[in-house]
């Protein structure tokens, strides 16, 4: 399985977690159920990529606060709960990879594979959106 791939499992899992997020003390149950739940279903991934993913929904939920400010900082008259769900996360999992892992990703390097995410998952204006507000969010650092 190839990183596009794990990511792609990760979208699934932040798109699960967006929507059923728990109560409060139970973030950490969820987010496993979550993880297993897309991993359960994904083909045959190695340890490494079953690693990955945990990485980038374990660190972009427990980075959420913050990188929801620099989205919300980033997007032009769109409130974050405004957004579609889809955008939302996918915008979420460039954000952390650019800023918060210890594994940081070029940003046009993430911005290229959340525009491709945002193709496949999105609507036909997703790609162009989530584009917009990644490279708002590089330009303003």
């Amino acid at each position: 399985m190839s990183r596009r791939q794990a990511r792609e499992a990760a979208l699934q899992a932040l798109f699960q977690l967006d929507l059923n997020h728990g109560e409060e003390g139970q973030q950490e149950q969820y987010e496993t159920l979550a993880i297993d739940t897309v991993l359960g279903e994904a083909e045959k991934m190695s340890a490494h990529d079953r690693e990955f993913v945990n990485t980038l929904v374990h660190g972009t939920r427990a980075h959420l606060a913050e990188i929801d400010s620099l989205i919300a900082a980033s997007s032009k008259d769109w409130k974050i709960e405004r957004m579609a769900t889809v955008d939302r996360n996918i915008t979420r999992l460039a954000a952390f990879e650019i800023r918060f892992s210890e594994e940081k990703l070029t940003p046009n390097i993430a911005i290229n594979e959340a525009v491709e995410l945002a193709k496949k998952y999105g609507t036909d204006d997703s790609s162009r959106y989530v584009n917009g507000i990644l490279g708002a969010m590089m330009k303003a650092q």
